[in-house]
């Protein structure tokens, strides 16, 4: 059942973790989706790298279009129109930029898709929302001022949806420090989703981990 932007808009902040990864080997970024999904986070970023990253999405949205259709795939590295159309023809279900690009902005409306850019300073972020972007991302987090920069635009604008992605770790206390400057999601990769983990094939160890982070947004907000 295709998931339209309403429903990806609403289950990314409530899972609170987006994790980011990419792996050149289907069964292998298979096992990591689905062991992201079990730890309770379903909505995942599958980054645009390397060669043929067009044809390896498709043939993971595929499978999974048959054995997981909870799963909400989207794609991230996407940097100008053509490259987000031809995501989005083999069933990205939101597409996230490390930079505000306005075409990408207006494929993705057109296709009733979300669109999570990546903005650095709050003209940024105003043009995204002049754009129809519900979240964007806050990229790279810390180096842009981390939480004090974002409790700094919810003044202004407290309407602002943040994801920020660098710069916020698995851990109770990051969590902490980051979901109560105001964001509404955060994007993890590496540190939530090793190397060594992935090169080991523990799979278990990467729901656990997924899962812990998720709980621990969960118990934040919760107190």
């Amino acid at each position: 059942m295709p998931h339209d932007r309403l429903s990806v808009l609403t289950a990314l902040p409530a899972q609170g973790i987006c994790p980011v990864f990419y792996h050149s080997d289907p069964e292998t970024a298979l096992n990591v989706i689905r062991a992201c999904a079990r730890g309770g986070a379903p909505v995942i970023e599958f980054t645009n790298r390397g060669d043929f990253a067009v044809d390896l999405f498709g043939e993971i949205a595929r499978e999974l279009s048959r054995t997981d259709p909870d799963i909400v795939l989207g794609i991230g590295s996407v940097l100008d129109a053509g490259t987000a159309a031809m995501f989005l023809n083999r069933a990205a279900r939101f597409v996230v930029s490390p930079a505000l690009v306005p075409e990408v902005a207006q494929v993705c409306n057109r296709r009733m898709v979300a669109y999570f850019p990546g903005c650095g300073s709050v003209t940024d972020i105003s043009n995204a929302h002049a754009l129809g972007c519900e979240i964007v991302k806050l990229f790279p987090g810390a180096s842009v001022g981390g939480p004090d920069f974002v409790k700094a635009v919810l003044g202004p604008m407290p309407w602002t949806k943040i994801m920020p992605t660098g710069g916020v770790d698995p851990d109770p206390a990051s969590i902490a420090r980051w979901f109560g400057s105001g964001i509404v999601a955060a994007g993890m990769g590496s540190k939530l989703i090793t190397d060594a983990a992935v090169r080991d094939g523990d799979w278990a160890g990467i729901e656990a981990s997924v899962r812990a982070a998720v709980e621990a947004v969960r118990a934040f907000r919760a107190g």
